[in-house]
């Protein structure tokens, strides 16, 4: 039994959460929009793995670097954690784009007022 998965895990969401709060992306933009993807988000991919499970596609094997706990037969607690990681960093990266995507349009938009005027 470890806590090596779980705490990169938790190191790697929390980083997520540093970028997402330095530029305000998703979580300190609106907190309770946020919540509510988060929610939704876990609740489809952990319903997917649940069928998975149900079906016999998911299994858990025996993993060194894993806790030992189950949230259920075949579902490690280490799931349900990756799954709100996913959905974090998968928000911060989107909305990070395109926030990135405005700043460039925004600066070449600047260039072609400055070579047209």
């Amino acid at each position: 039994m470890s806590v090596a998965y779980l705490a990169v895990l938790l190191v790697s969401a929390g980083f997520v959460l540093l970028v997402d709060a330095r530029f305000r992306l998703f979580c300190w933009r609106a907190p309770a929009r946020a919540v509510a993807v988060l929610l939704l988000g876990t609740a489809f991919f952990l319903a997917w793995d649940l069928a998975g499970i149900a079906f016999g596609v998911f299994l858990h094997g025996d993993a060194p670097y894993m806790t030992g706990a189950m949230l259920a037969p075949e579902l490690p607690l280490e799931e349900l954690v990756f799954l709100l990681f996913l959905c974090e960093l998968t928000m911060v990266l989107v909305l990070g784009a395109g926030r990135l995507l405005q700043q460039v349009e925004a600066r070449t938009e600047a260039r072609r007022e400055d070579l047209a005027g």
